[in-house]
């Protein structure tokens, strides 16, 4: 048997967690660790952003580059 069994869990109103688990031996001990389900996407930033509607301006560093030197000749004129 693996060393490490995940399943989700819901926190009841009174702040207790049952995590139902068939396959352990009654007695048997465990250390439970919880960790905290984030509700939005998780990950690379740049997964992230990838994901996002209207992805990125940019997808390089050199079109980053043309950008802000055009921006910055258009301050000179």
């Amino acid at each position: 048997m693996t060393n490490l069994l995940q399943r989700d869990a819901v926190v009841g109103p009174d702040g207790t967690i049952e995590v139902p688990v068939p396959e352990l031996a009654p007695g048997q001990r465990v250390r439970v660790t919880v960790e905290l389900a984030l509700a939005g996407p998780s990950g690379r930033a740049i997964d992230v952003l990838a994901q996002a509607s209207g992805h990125r301006l940019f997808k390089t560093a050199s079109e980053v580059d043309a950008y802000i030197r055009a921006e910055r000749e258009a301050w000179d004129r």
